[in-house]
């Protein structure tokens, strides 16, 4: 690495670079979450002939799951980068004043770049920001985000089209969507409870808790206890009456 404050030259998402045919990395995002979720919300209308609140909002969940997943994968491919490059955010924060998340989620990314791990690597990077634990692989954030990212495709695709169509057996849909949705309540939890145990409070803005830490967490508890429920209510009930069908 060196002591320059410019990106590495093998990335060029970052130090507020704009380009010709790119789009904002929160674009990109958002795109990618809707196109995801539209085909599950799709195919659940034009088999059911309607909407439900419950599988719309987990099928979003699910969509957002998995784009994470291919993020925390680049965390795992990427970690001696981020660890690198959590250091070239931290001199452009003291250098500008800038908050390393917001800036690079308003930076265009390169069409052809949009899914570059180096490009996305910088996720952890600007997160390190607020929790170090991202820029060191010897945590326990660390090590659960890179187990989530390769463990939970699988069960998140079976279930996100079990939810639109009834792939599977209620009670097997329930079953295996309880393993799923209690992992990522206990994960989650456990993650809040270290980073207090760990003091990190102490060393962030109340703001840029609440904002990066404690509403991302709560989104991956309360909308798993909710996916909890209706796997219960699929082992109980034996068919999908808690998803409208």
């Amino acid at each position: 690495m060196n002591g320059s404050n410019s990106a590495p030259a093998d990335s060029d998402v970052g130090g507020g670079r704009t380009h010709r045919w790119g789009a904002p990395a929160a674009v990109i995002t958002v795109v990618a979450v809707g196109l995801l979720a539209l085909p599950g919300i799709g195919v659940r209308y034009l088999l059911h002939g309607d909407l439900d609140v419950f599988q719309g909002l987990l099928t979003l969940f699910f969509s957002i799951s998995l784009v994470i997943c291919y993020w925390e994968m680049c965390l795992f491919f990427r970690r001696d980068y981020i660890e690198e490059r959590a250091e070239f955010w931290r001199r452009r924060r003291d250098d500008t004043g800038k908050t390393p998340a917001v800036e690079f989620l308003t930076t265009s990314v390169p069409l052809n770049r949009i899914l570059s791990p180096t490009v996305w690597a910088d996720v952890w990077a600007t997160y390190s920001m607020f929790d170090s634990a991202y820029a060191d692989r010897n945590t326990y954030g660390f090590n659960i985000d890179i187990a989530n990212g390769f463990a939970t495709p699988a069960p998140t695709l079976i279930l996100y089209v079990t939810y639109a169509g009834g792939l599977l057996p209620a009670v097997a849909a329930g079953i295996l969507g309880a393993m799923l949705f209690w992992q990522w309540v206990y994960a989650s939890s456990l993650y809040l409870v270290s980073f207090f145990v760990g003091q990190k409070q102490t060393r962030i803005t109340r703001r840029e808790f609440y904002i990066y830490i404690f509403s991302l967490n709560a989104i991956w508890i309360l909308m798993p206890m909710l996916g909890l429920y209706v796997s219960v209510r699929l082992i109980l009930d034996g068919d999908y009456g808690a998803l409208g069908f």
